[in-house]
């Protein structure tokens, strides 16, 4: 487990500790609504954040265009660049297309890529290796790999880490797969950075020696999240559980469907609403709506 009270280097957490995989905000004609995009980036980086992720899967980035996430990433950048890392979420099935994408986010001001495992084709632990090398070769922009099995059919095996973990680029990983013995292992024998990609795991991981998450619930509370961080990273393991505990409604509640839905409620119900979903996603029906009052209600969250 790392050391509490050691502090960590930009190497050891290249991309901050706090960032979340933001929300594409669509106009009632399901069009990007770029003017709240830079609103909402504003508010999560004036609450804590290190880093957004955009044109990921909260993203909504299956019916997002190329030429939109293009749009959408530029309009982050210009609202935040210089006070976060902003991160494209350029990870397809198709190694080229996912390299068109990594040479776009450079040309608007991207800070970093994040590469998600190949989905549906579910190719071997050699094609991962290849695919990721690729796209990271390039560009000069840092990695971070996402693993997340669950969605794409395929993980990255421990093996497989110790190879991509050595590539000059790739910077860390966001840990989705739900298996915090297999991510102790992988950070013990390859210090790659590692990040949760699952909020109710969060506390957890870092007690493996995880740096940070890269959360969905940031958005609605992206404050007490920073203070769990803090109060780990400062030897204070009895309050970060307590705030952990505290947010575990917060966590249960956004999952109970896909979370980009019940994000976009929650963000609604809190006073910043970002607009509906592109199917086959659909918005919360009143009842989902009525069961996530009540969760945000038990975490004690009633504005952002």
């Amino acid at each position: 487990m790392a050391d509490a009270h050691a502090p960590l280097s930009t190497e050891q957490r290249p991309f901050g500790e706090l960032l979340t995989a933001m929300v594409t905000p669509f106009t009632d004609d399901e069009r990007i609504d770029h003017e709240r995009a830079a609103r909402l980036a504003q508010l999560l980086v004036e609450r804590g954040h290190d880093g957004l992720i955009i044109n990921g899967t909260t993203g909504e980035s299956a019916t997002t265009s190329d030429e939109e996430k293009s749009a959408v990433l530029r309009t982050v950048v210009q609202a935040v660049g210089g006070r976060a890392h902003v991160l494209a979420g350029v990870g397809t099935n198709d190694t080229k297309h996912s390299i068109e994408l990594a040479h776009a986010a450079v040309e608007v001001g991207a800070t970093g890529l994040l590469i998600v495992t190949p989905y549906y084709n579910k190719p071997p632990q050699s094609g991962l290796i290849k695919h990721f090398t690729a796209i990271a070769d390039s560009t000069p922009l840092p990695v971070m790999l996402y693993d997340i099995p669950g969605r794409t059919g395929v993980e990255i095996e421990e093996e497989t880490f110790a190879v991509l973990a050595q590539h000059p680029r790739i910077k860390a990983n966001k840990d989705a797969k739900g298996d915090p013995e297999s991510a102790s292992r992988v950070m013990a024998a390859t210090h790659l950075p590692w990040y949760s990609g699952d909020d109710a795991l969060t506390l957890e991981l870092m007690r493996r020696g995880a740096v940070g998450v890269v959360s969905v619930v940031g958005h609605i509370v992206g404050a007490r999240l920073r203070q769990m961080i803090d109060a780990f990273n400062s030897g204070e393991q009895d309050e970060a559980q307590l705030m952990h505990e505290s947010l575990m409604p917060v966590f249960q509640g956004i999952f109970r469907t896909q979370g980009v839905i019940l994000t976009k409620a929650a963000l609604a119900l809190l006073g910043l609403p970002v607009g509906g979903l592109r199917m086959p996603l659909v918005s919360a029906t009143d009842d989902q709506i009525s069961v996530l009052k009540d969760d945000l209600a038990a975490a004690g969250v009633s504005n952002l």
